[in-house]
């Protein structure tokens, strides 16, 4: 790569010829306020907030989408530069509702801050009179919010829908002043061919696109003295939860976010880690039988449910091969109202599950009908890792001093084959670990199929070689499975992960997420996984004893009932 010479604030630099201005600043330490830029996505240009001057020119330019040039002089902290950022942050604050306090970002919002740090006070802004633009709510799905007037059109959940996931479910419409970004036919997002799986949330950098949040719910089942509230916590939760509490991204926390569940009131806490050891021997069963002939190949995981939901919007003809097998959250749930209450002692009526999760998917996956098998609601609420950690901060729970704590028992030992199924990839290892201890009584040594994109490997198994690829963000699943479908590839297991990188990139974890963190979480599981004493679902002697006493064997009647699920199809736009 060749090099370019150029001048920042007066400081001579080199760098590569493909560098843009901000990442030449970013290289001598100097930093530049950006909106509409994101790391992981194509440049937009469009907030200009990230604007310098041209020394030679006097132009202004956006940094973010400038490239460098040899001889360039550039001034990063000119007046013109900086009066040029205030005004246009002030016109975006003009037309965006004055209700910090109430919003969700308040305190993590990237236009507070960048207010904030230009010194912007509010006579600034209410010297700019004019029309505001006013439009509705949409809070008609049960996983996602979209609140049109504080969005600053960013374009950052356009292009991370359109260019990572390929779902295209948001665009711009209209022109100049009433310009918005929404949905083809203004339709609420429950009702287009959205996964639900909130990657839009993790990119916006404003409070237009959030969860939509059940943190009352819980408090109120918290406060019923005739509700017996467990909850269960995700693999990925325990590598990202710490981020919101000043901790390298990455950090495994497990313990104390233990300790903080136990102080908010929760009855029992426990682990959904055993519920994924669970999901590897049902649906390593159904592997097996299908490699032995019982079944068409290749077999596709079913625990992520945005990916489910995409599948049966765009890829109806391969539901066939999906696994049967629900998420480890549902068979957690469902298990929790039949098996838990018999073993504790306590009225099913009684039991109140909260899930602790890293998607907004799973917030819809809960309200599907097909997805519960009790009598009841199998999971009643559904937080995102941000929730969690609103709650313990509104307890006044200090967090880096809490001790370090264990899960409840029963339903609370895991392995590290659990553990990494929060990261793209896991699932797949920890099937092909069961599997191939199954068939052959030998061991499996890692599949190391990466974190970004579409990997595949090959796992030796006596006398078979099995295909195995992962592909993780619905952009790169529509082209795996669109070679699957016309016959292009031969794979024998495939996993499927809506969000990149897997559950630590999903769309409920902390803010703000680019890949070097989602790297660094993943590499948090892998830890957690190579430190556990028993690293293969099989031998999780909680899962023996739940089989002995109570499920029979997987793939078996009451196993089948309680643990096993169907799909539909749904119109595609």
């Amino acid at each position: 790569m060749s090099k370019v010479k150029l001048t920042i604030d007066g400081q001579k630099i080199e760098v590569d010829a493909d560098s843009s201005i901000l990442d030449a600043a970013k290289e001598i330490g100097v930093d530049i306020p950006v909106l509409c830029y994101h790391p992981d996505l194509t440049l937009h240009g469009a907030c200009r907030v990230c604007v310098v001057e041209d020394e030679e020119s006097g132009n202004l330019l956006a940094s973010c989408a400038t490239p460098v040039a040899d001889g360039m002089n550039i001034n990063t902290r000119s007046q013109k530069a900086r009066k040029a950022r205030r005004k246009n942050v002030e016109l975006l604050l003009a037309n965006h509702p004055n209700d910090c306090l109430g919003c969700d970002r308040n305190g993590q919002c990237e236009l507070q801050d960048i207010t904030h740090a230009l010194g912007i006070q509010p006579e600034d802004v209410d010297r700019i009179s004019g029309e505001e633009r006013v439009f509705e709510l949409d809070t008609v799905g049960p996983a996602l919010k979209r609140d049109p007037n504080k969005c600053i059109l960013c374009g950052r959940c356009v292009r991370i829908c359109e260019e990572v996931q390929g779902v295209s479910a948001l665009q711009f419409t209209q022109r100049g002043f009433n310009s918005i970004v929404t949905t083809a036919f203004d339709l609420p997002q429950a009702e287009i061919n959205c996964a639900n799986c909130g990657q839009c949330a993790t990119v916006c950098p404003v409070g237009a696109i959030t969860e939509m949040s059940e943190i009352e719910k819980v408090w109120a089942a918290l406060e019923d003295d005739d509700k017996h509230v467990v909850v269960q916590t995700a693999p990925s939760i325990q590598a990202t939860l710490g981020e919101e509490f000043g901790y390298e991204p990455g950090t495994v926390v497990t313990n104390k976010m233990v300790a903080a569940l136990r102080r908010i009131g929760f009855d029992k806490v426990f682990s959904t880690d055993f519920a994924a050891d669970l999901t590897i021997l049902e649906e390593g069963s159904e592997f097996l039988k299908k490699i032995n002939g019982e079944g068409e190949l290749p077999h596709i995981t079913s625990c992520c449910p945005g990916w489910v939901k995409y599948a049966e919007h765009n890829f109806p003809d391969l539901l066939k091969h999906l696994s049967s097998a629900k998420s480890p959250m549902q068979m957690f749930s469902a298990l929790s109202k039949t098996y838990y209450p018999h073993q504790a002692g306590v009225e099913d009526e009684k039991i109140y599950t909260v899930a602790i999760m890293p998607c907004t998917a799973k917030k819809f996956e809960k309200e599907r009908e097909e997805i519960n098998s009790t009598r009841f609601q199998d999971t009643d609420a559904v937080l995102t890792t941000r929730e969690l950690a609103r709650m313990i901060k509104e307890m006044g729970i200090n967090f880096n001093s809490l001790p370090e704590e264990e899960f409840d028992q029963l339903m609370g030992e895991s392995t590290g084959a659990g553990a990494i199924f929060g990261t793209t990839g896991g699932v797949a290892e920890a099937a092909a670990r069961t599997v191939k201890e199954k068939l052959t009584g030998e061991p499996l040594e890692r599949l190391n199929l990466g974190f970004r994109g579409v990997n595949s490997a090959e796992v030796n198994i006596g006398d078979r070689t099995v295909t195995v690829a992962i592909a993780n963000g619905l952009g790169n699943a529509e082209k795996l499975l669109e070679k699957v479908r016309a016959g292009e590839c031969d794979f024998d297991f495939i996993e499927i992960m809506a969000c990149p990188h897997g559950c630590v990139g999903g769309g409920g974890q902390p803010r703000p997420a680019t890949n070097e963190k989602k790297d660094k979480r993943a590499d948090g599981l892998k830890k957690i996984d190579d430190e556990s004493f028993i690293r293969k679902s099989h031998e999780n002697p909680q899962i023996i004893k739940l089989y002995k006493e109570f499920l029979g064997e997987p793939l078996g009647g009451e196993s089948h009932h309680l643990l096993h699920t169907t799909y539909k199809e749904r119109p595609k736009n």
